[in-house]
């Protein structure tokens, strides 16, 4: 494995405020929403913050297959990044404590106790990366 491509992975995750998780929602088509990305831990685990009685915390509850994807513009070359793996709904106080931000808005659950908020743990199994025309999937235990 090229550090190289491992670095710009980390780099392009890094530095997006956003990412797209992917589900299988309501009669097996796939539903996406744009996450807002609060934490970066390792290329493996992916956290995110929402709500229990959202739709995508009852698709991941059906089936937990997932994909987070993010993507970025660098001097005028397209990149992205798209994980596959399991998405987990994580209600423990202290994972919720990870991502909690007081007063981050309207969206927000009232605090970090809130029966409410949940977090998505997503476990990266591969990641297909591109950047302009080259493209490839790794696995995560390889990188």
């Amino acid at each position: 494995m090229d550090n190289r491509i491992i670095l710009a992975i980390r780099e392009l995750r890094e530095n997006s405020a956003f990412a797209f998780i992917g589900s299988i929602g309501k009669r097996a088509f796939p539903q996406i929403k744009a996450m807002q990305v609060l934490e970066h831990d390792s290329l493996k685990v992916h956290l995110f913050a929402t709500y229990t009685g959202s739709d995508h915390v009852a698709e991941y509850r059906k089936n937990p297959k997932a994909s987070v994807y993010y993507y970025a513009v660098v001097g005028g070359e397209f990149r992205g990044a798209l994980f596959t793996g399991k998405m987990e709904i994580c209600t423990d106080h202290s994972t919720k404590a990870i991502l909690w931000r007081d007063g981050a808005g309207v969206y927000q659950p009232t605090n970090v106790s809130d029966d409410d908020y949940c977090v998505l743990k997503f476990t990266a199994e591969t990641v297909n990366y591109y950047a302009g025309m080259d493209n490839a999937t790794y696995r995560i235990e390889d990188m």
